[in-house]
């Protein structure tokens, strides 16, 4: 078991996140004496589908002041509208809880805006994993919670995916064509932390171009990954214009990228690192609630800098490298950033295990280290 750093709101709250990020777990921990309904159980499924309105009567026969869970919510987005009768009327706390933002932005989950707070669930981050954290197997394995407690992790990875398209894909018909879904995820997996071409995800996996677009939709929807904006206020120069594509684990990204003899591994790892970094600034600034725009900057000239943070309490500036060893051209992006964005704080995140600071205030701190601290770094403690 390991402690999340997500707290619970006081009120009604509906918490998104993919399957196995340990939703379930934590509304257990947080709300022992909560009633629970599952979707995921056949036979509540089945009832509350044929007479939503018994939600109200099974509510009604708990003690005031009773919790209402109700597990995969998405499976239902029509009891939206008895929570949100119910929460207005009798004042009811419910705990939501879905894997699948589609149905739910179909089914009207904008009720519920003002009355249930919107949180979300990521992947354990270093900080939760706290002495469990080992950059190597992260990097390899992902921190989704079950992967760090079986006892052959791979083999769970390996069968993740697959769960997703039999249960989310095929059971919901979001796609008619499984094989080429299947096929279209490969061909992403060569995307993975790069600037996105969807004509040639197209051509690679023999999908329509319009199709792969629905595709990388639908990913987003499932909360399988994410797409990374270009960094575009106050530009002084020419930008790319595409997004960075993720999967939204490093682990998921590893079991479903193909690896042969003629795969480059170093580049593999390189994308496996740069999403584990990826993940955790997505993770730490939702849990923390800082409030941070997340994004990239890559110029047309190809000067980069991996992630740019910008909200309120200021403008952070992060380059990857898996590099053991720090030289200064791999500082260049960073330097080009400043000179755009002198108010912006600079850090390298490396493979090496030595911190240092050059003289033009840029820190080069360890991915071993920096990733634990990451709440005191985007917090500027």
């Amino acid at each position: 078991m390991f402690a999340r750093l997500l707290a619970p709101p006081e009120g009604s709250c509906l918490l998104l996140g993919p399957r196995g990020t340990g939703k379930s777990t934590w509304v257990r921990q947080q709300f022992p004496e909560a009633l629970v309904l599952d979707l995921l159980e056949y036979a509540t499924y089945t009832e509350l589908q044929v007479h939503p309105e018994r939600l109200e009567q099974i509510v009604a026969a708990r003690p005031e002041g009773v919790t209402v869970v109700i597990d995969e919510v998405q499976r239902l987005p029509g009891l939206l509208d008895q929570v949100h009768r119910l929460i207005e009327q009798r004042g009811t706390r419910f705990v939501l809880t879905g894997s699948s933002a589609r149905k739910l932005r179909r089914g009207g989950v904008n009720l519920l805006a003002g009355r249930a707070r919107t949180l979300a669930m990521h992947p354990l981050t270093a900080t939760e994993l706290g002495n469990h954290f080992d950059l190597a197997r992260s990097v390899r394995l992902g921190h989704l919670p079950t992967a760090h407690v079986v006892d052959d992790p791979e083999r769970y990875l390996a069968g993740y995916v697959g769960t997703y398209l039999r249960e989310e894909v095929m059971a919901e018909a979001l796609t008619r064509n499984i094989g080429a879904f299947s096929r279209f995820l490969t061909a992403a997996s060569f995307s993975q932390a790069s600037v996105l071409s969807t004509a040639t995800v197209a051509r690679d996996s023999g999908v329509p171009r319009k199709t792969v677009e629905g595709h990388f939709d639908l990913l987003e929807d499932l909360l399988l990954a994410f797409r990374l904006p270009v960094f575009r206020r106050r530009a002084n120069r020419a930008l790319t214009t595409h997004p960075k594509f993720y999967f939204f684990d490093a682990g998921v990204f590893r079991s479903i990228r193909p690896i042969g003899p003629l795969d480059p591994v170093e580049q593999i790892e390189g994308a496996a690192i740069e999403t584990l970094v990826a993940q955790e600034l997505r993770a730490v600034n939702d849990v923390l609630q800082l409030g941070y725009d997340l994004s990239f900057w890559r110029t047309r000239s190809g000067q980069e800098v991996d992630f740019v943070l910008y909200g309120e309490r200021g403008l952070v500036a992060i380059e990857v490298k898996r590099s053991h060893r720090f030289v200064e051209r791999d500082l260049a992006g960073l330097r080009a950033f400043a000179d755009d964005y002198p108010m912006a704080r600079r850090a390298l995140f490396y493979g090496g295990d030595r911190r240092y600071r050059t003289a033009d205030g840029i820190d080069v701190m360890p991915l071993a280290e920096a990733l634990p601290m990451l709440p005191s770094i985007l917090a500027f403690d």
